[in-house]
């Protein structure tokens, strides 16, 4: 047996993406980690490939078919892993250091099937030479722990061609990635700074993975211009609100803001399942669409991610047929005249910021990897001192065959042990272990492929491994297939002979494995080299190609069954058959076993409870137990397998029948709404199908009708009416005919509608907020009976109806309440049925709503005569808004019921005498008060009324403001009322100081009272009053003393009795008219002799002398005196004839002569006007100074133009200083101002200019009633004012 090579040099290859035409490809790795069940440290990737060492050239007949590939995965915990690789596969060299086997490690083994068009079997390939194309498929296995016998898998299918399998060993670290990270890879790259080897063994934070996904997205393919989804499930029953989700494509983008029309994301829940689903889809894919992705879960402290591929493949512009050798043969071509590019010296020589760039240029997916076999390869390789030649790194033996093992150690003393997938290897006769000098030699007999897997030596702290590739030889096919032809229900045996005993062959039926299992129709047997297919029941179905597939080829034959010939012994027969009888119908068919199906109209019978179906031996049965209408029509039955057919009708007879009970109403009776659709849908039977007319009447309704129509259909007839009234109600008669017979039936219909209004309601009775209403039904009540009635009120002067009862009143009289007393109402009533509300009656006549008043008050006797009552009373306290019209007086004699009226008119005072009465009756009075609701309820005296005159001696009642003097003044009216009793009516008299009174006193007298009036009154009317009131013998009398007052006159004599110092002593005598009134005070007042302007200098002074004092020495002084008494100051005053000067003490006061100065000057302007801005609506002042004797008259002008009661303007002039208010200015108030001043002696004017900021627009002086002149002027000068000053400010 040929021994396996080993790689010429230890320099590890790697995964390279030759830069090339073809479409661009992408590898990647997807790796999920599960439940961790054993935790180690510092493990470390290996990947070693054993390839033959040179390419040697193959036939094409010998060319290798896709071989698997097994991958022993040892990791911390289970993976799975799925291994898309497009380009060379990676191999790293064995790191020493590693001596001591890891028994805790867990190993995973994982078949991987590549497919390459060229590969010899000893030769060794380069890995930049294998082809972009080639496809790995791995597939997980059995852990180690679970099964003993799991690290070795059972053999895979040997290939057509026999070649062997190839084996990889991966040993899956965990310091090539954090914990946290490992089961996902970022695939695709940005162009930003890259990181130094060294900081990528830095642990990076991640929040803590959970098991939020239930499904998780899958990688795919598609080609460019193609569609995708992406899905992934969150189960949401311990979520308390939905997950946050985050889909990016690389390490960092997001895919949140790239939506559009390649890209959307969607969100669903079901309330049921308790499951959000997101999907992310990807319409009509690009070529740069294709790389890595991830979609990341968060909900609170929880996280979960996942990451999955997408690649995007070119559309072959080819046939879909093309060959796939000569395809690989082609871009084998391309990829032979490709330089080779190591990726490992450029990366090893570019700047730690170039990696991601490097990356993407050359499709490296996994560069966190490389960087840290980079950083590894980096140091410096320690120099093993326990081995002086280490295992190859693998081997490859053919099954059956032996392999050698062989290392030298550097010290032969050293304990060596071996391992084989971590377990230790004892020597049995299939391990042997020899010693020659320092070479340690394992030999494997028998290899078989449990033998194939990862073996590792160690000495000592050091350990070398390798891997054991395990060929297994193709199974040759000896004697091939035999075509077969037969027909059905024979028996077919396939037989082929192989080269190898209990090999494992596959039976395929046009190239679909045929199944052998227990149920199976197949039957497979084998003897020794030879294998059997039995099939003991030949179909039709069967026919086709069937094949043998060997490791080694394949052997196909073709197998043809045929039906036998038909042979009718019986046709079928066509029946007539009675509605309800039984149908049977059979046919006999040659051969006997062909089964058959059964149709009607064309359409297959499957056997029911109505139809039975069986078959025995020749006979071929169909009965049906109760025929039905729709049993009628054609049927067939066909032969399975043949195209002759046998045909029979069978036609059904059934009298015509109308079903009435289908409408499933009372008494046949169909009650509908007026103006709704009436659709009378009536099923109807027989065979063969009747002819129906619908008759109301004598008239017969066709279906041609546009509102009425009758229409008939196979199983039901109907009457529609569009729109219904109240004549369609009656009887409706339908008429079946056909050949078996006729039959009729009625329905009635009754068409109920809303009632009609009822007639203007009347009102009976009204009350103050009350009224009684009364109504007749409607004439009509719609064909249901009147439930009630609703009622409705409103205004007169309103349009706003307001319902009164929303419970239906069931009478038809009604007492609406609360109404306002006074207003003018209207009502109208509503019928009501099972239907509808009516329409609304007429209004009624409007009624105004009025109390009658309450009862008069305080009804008393005021005055009895021989043959007459006076009554009197008070209003009622209550009158309401319909007024109170006047008062009913009413008297019965007592003895009599009868209530005779006293006046006939009514009397609208509260007293009135009843007259013509018996001398000596005893009446009893009642008083009513009357308006137009009526007359209110009686007031009647409590005791009976003697009619005779009683004598009451008279009584002056006095009031107490005439107990005292009555005081008035001169011109002011007197009228003064004195109250008296005593009857009969007293005598009245007045006198004055005992003698009769002046006619200018006018006298009133009445029963109770007297009344003085004057209308102006003189003093000559002082004086005491007397008056007299007489009854008969009987007399009072009271005095009234009235004084009228005026003014008093001036004091006498005012005299200056003595000057001294500046002191004054005056005095006077008392006036002589007093003005009939006591003098109350003086006063008295100075007045210098220069200027004669009087001041007062002591008021209300009682005495007639007085003393003036601090008196200005120099002056000369006139005084005069004013009297005063209870009416004010006298009219006129006493003043000095002689004047007193004041002069000091010791010297003689000479007074000096003095030309008097001329002051007159005209008028000149101390402080002119200024220029003022304002701003519009915030009032502005101009102010100015004037000086001129006499003073002058001050004109303001705005403009040339003199402001003239304009209420837009304040002019103020005080001691010479002029002022201007212009109230609230627009910029119209702008201008130049002018205040102008005259008097006799001339005239002066000043000028300035006032601008207002903050202008109206066009529209706002248009609505002050600005002219239109005016606005063009004030908007042209604003204009000009804004441009000179922008100018200013650009000089500026």
């Amino acid at each position: 047996m040929p021994e396996p090579t080993k790689k010429d040099d230890g320099q590890p290859e790697e995964n390279v993406a030759p830069v090339s035409g073809d479409a661009p490809s992408e590898n990647s790795v997807e790796i999920t980690p599960k439940e961790a069940k054993v935790a180690t440290k510092d493990t470390e990737v290996i990947v070693t490939v054993t390839e033959p060492e040179a390419a040697v050239p193959i036939p094409a007949a010998e060319a290798p078919q896709p071989q698997p590939i097994i991958i022993v995965v040892t990791e911390i915990e289970p993976v799975e892993g799925e291994v898309t690789d497009t380009g060379p596969i990676v191999t790293e060299p064995v790191e020493n250091g590693h001596n001591e086997p890891e028994p805790t490690r867990a190993e995973k083994l994982v078949e991987v099937t590549e497919v390459k068009e060229e590969e010899p079997s000893t030769s060794k390939v380069p890995a930049s030479s294998l082809k972009k194309s080639a496809k790995t498929i791995v597939t997980p296995l059995k852990d180690k722990d679970d099964d003993v016998t799991a690290s070795t898998p059972s053999p895979p299918p040997p290939a057509e061609n026999g070649s062997t399998p190839k084996k990889l060993s991966i040993d899956l670290p965990n310091d090539s990635d954090p914990e946290s990270t490992r089961g996902r890879k970022d695939s695709v790259w940005s162009l930003g700074d890259g990181l130094p080897p060294e900081d990528i063994d830095k642990q990076i934070d991640t929040p803590p993975l959970s098991t939020l996904l239930i499904e998780r997205p899958q990688g795919g393919s598609i080609t460019v211009g193609g569609d995708i989804s992406f899905v992934a499930k969150v189960e949401a029953k311990d979520l308390l609100r939905k997950p946050t989700i985050k889909w990016f494509k690389g390490k960092w983008m997001d895919l949140a803001s790239k939506t559009g029309k390649h890209l959307q994301l969607k969100e669903s829940f079901d309330r049921f399942s308790k499951i959000h689903t997101f999907e992310m889809h990807i319409i009509k894919a690009k070529e740069n669409y294709a790389g890595n992705y991830r979609c990341e879960v968060t909900y609170k402290d929880k996280f979960d991610s996942c990451s999955f591929d997408l690649e995007v493949k070119e559309i072959p512009e080819g046939s879909q047929s093309i060959d796939i050798r000569s395809a690989f043969k082609r871009r084998e071509h391309k990829q032979e005249e490709t330089p080779d590019v190591d990726v490992w010296e450029i990366l090893k020589k570019a700047r730690p910021d170039e990696y991601e760039k490097i990356a993407f240029t050359y499709g490296i997916t996994d560069l966190r990897g490389l960087l840290k076999r980079l950083k590894k390869t980096k140091k410096e390789e320690k120099k093993s001192e326990a081995f002086a030649k280490r295992l190859d790194p693998a081997y490859q033996a053919d099954k059956g065959g032996k392999i050698r093992l062989i290392v030298d150690l550097a010290d032969p003393t050293v304990e060596l042990k071996w391992y084989k997938n971590g377990q230790e290897i004892r020597p049995t006769p299939k391990y042997i272990f020899e010693h020659k000098g320092t070479q340690r030699i394992m030999v494997i007999n028998n290899c078989q492929m449990s033998d194939d897997a990862a073996y590792s030596v160690t000495a000592g702290e050091e350990k070398c491994t390798t891997e054991l590739f395990v060929k297994e030889l193709p199974v040759n096919i000896v004697k091939e297939l035999e075509p077969v032809k037969t027909t059905v229900n024979e028996r077919i045996e396939l037989e082929c002979e192989v080269s190898e005993e209990g090999a494992k062959i596959k039976w395929m039926k046009n190239g679909v494995e045929v199944p052998t299992g227990v149920r199976s129709r197949y039957r497979v047997k084998s003897e020794g080299t030879k294998h059997w297919l039995i099939i003991d029941d030949a179909s039709k179905d069967d026919t086709g190609t069937y094949s043998l597939m060997a490791t080694g080829g394949t052997s196909q034959a073709h197998v043809q069954v045929d039906l036998k010939p038909l042979k009718i012994l019986m046709d079928l027969q066509s029946v007539t058959v009675l509605l309800g009888q039984p149908l049977k119908l059979n046919c006999e068919i040659y051969p006997g076993n062909v089964p058959g199906r059964w149709y009607k109209n064309g359409q297959l019978i499957q056997p029911n409870d109505h139809i039975n179906i069986f078959h025995k031996t020749k006979n071929h049965n169909l009965d049906i137990e109760s025929s039905t209408i729709h049993d009628a029509g054609d049927y067939t039955f066909v032969p399975e397998g043949y195209t002759q057919t046998l045909s029979a009708k069978v036609h059904i007879i059934d009298p015509p029948k109308v079903h009435l009970e289908a409408l499933n109403v009372q008494d046949n009776t169909v009650t509908i709404v007026a103006g709704n659709k009436l659709r009378l849908e009536i099923p109807i039977s027989g065979e063969p199908a009747p002819r129906v007319v619908w008759m109301k009447g004598e008239r017969v309704i066709l279906d041609t009708g546009s509102r009425v129509r009758a229409e008939t259909f196979a199983d039901h007839t109907s009457l529609t009416i569009d729109v219904t009234e109240r004549e369609d109600t009656g009887n409706y008669k339908i008429v079946l005919q056909n050949e078996a017979g006729e039959d009729t039936a009625c329905v009635k219909v009754k068409v109920v509608d809303i009632p009609d209004p009822p007639e203007a309601p009347l009102v009976t009775d009204v009350g103050g907020d009350w009224c009684t209403m009364t109504w007749e039904p409607p004439r009509y009540d719609g064909g249901s009976p009147i439930l009630g009635y609703f009622i409705e009120r409103k205004k007169k002067q309103s349009s706003r109806w307001m319902r009164l009862n929303f419970d239906l009143c069931k009478e038809t009289t009604f007492e609406p309440k609360k109404m306002i007393e006074g207003v003018p109402y209207e009502v109208r009533i509503f019928a009501v049925n099972a239907i509808g509300v009516s329409k609304p009656s007429e209004p009624s006549k409007s009624f105004i709503p009025l109390a009658v008043t309450s009862e008069p008050t305080m009804l008393v006797v005021d005055d009895v005569t021989d043959n007459t009552v006076t009554m009197k009373w008070r209003p009622p306290d209550t009158i309401g808004a319909a007024g109170l019209d006047g008062y009913q007086i009413e008297y019965c004699i007592e003895g009599t019921d009868e209530w005779i009226p006293a006046n006939k008119e009514l009397t609208e005072k509260t007293r009135y005498t009843i007259t013509g009465l018996p001398v000596e009756a005893k009446i009893l009075v009642r008083v009513k008060a009357i308006n137009a609701a009526g007359a209110s309820a009686p007031r009647t005296t409590q005791h009976s009324i003697l009619v005779k005159e009683v004598i009451e001696p008279p009584k002056i009642r006095i009031p107490r403001h005439l107990k005292q003097t009555y005081i008035r003044k001169v011109g002011e009216v007197v009228n003064l009322v004195v109250p008296f009793v005593g009857k009969p009516r007293p005598k009245v008299n007045w006198l004055k100081e005992g003698q009769p009174i002046e006619q200018t006193i006018s006298i009133r007298n009445s029963d109770c009272d007297s009344i003085m009036f004057i209308r102006k009154a003189e003093r000559k009317h002082s004086g005491k009053y007397e008056l007299s009131v007489q009854v008969e013998n009987h007399i009072d009398t009271a005095m009234l003393d009235i004084q009228i007052v005026d003014l008093p006159g001036p004091p006498q004599a005012v005299k200056i009795e003595e000057v001294w110092g500046n002191n004054v002593a005056l005095d006077w005598s008392p006036p002589k008219d007093s003005g009939n009134a006591p003098i109350t005070g003086y006063t008295i007042q100075k007045a210098d002799k220069k200027t004669m302007e009087w001041y007062t200098c002591v008021e209300h002074y009682h005495r007639t002398c007085i003393t003036i004092s601090d008196l200005v020495v120099g002056n000369e002084y006139f005084f005069r005196i004013y009297s005063e008494n209870m009416v004010g100051l006298s009219e006129n005053a006493t003043a000095t004839k002689d004047s007193a000067l004041i002069v000091k003490e010791g010297l003689q006061l000479k007074n000096p002569q003095y030309n008097d100065r001329d002051f007159t000057e005209p008028p000149t302007f101390t402080q002119p006007l200024i220029n003022t801005f304002a701003i519009a609506g915030y009032n502005a002042t101009l102010n100015c100074s004037v000086r001129a004797n006499p003073r002058p008259k001050v004109i303001w002008m705005k403009n040339k133009i003199t402001i003239i009661d304009d209420p837009r303007y304040r002019m103020f002039s005080n001691q010479g200083v002029c002022t201007l208010e212009i109230r609230k200015p627009s910029p119209f108030d702008g201008g130049v101002y002018t205040c102008k001043a005259v008097n006799d002696l001339g005239e002066a004017h000043v000028d300035c200019k006032l601008e207002v900021k903050g202008g109206f627009t066009f529209f706002e002086l248009m609505k002050r009633g600005v002219p239109l002149h005016l606005i063009d002027k004030y908007m042209n000068e604003s204009k000009t004012s804004e441009k000179s000053e922008s100018e200013k400010k650009g000089s500026n």
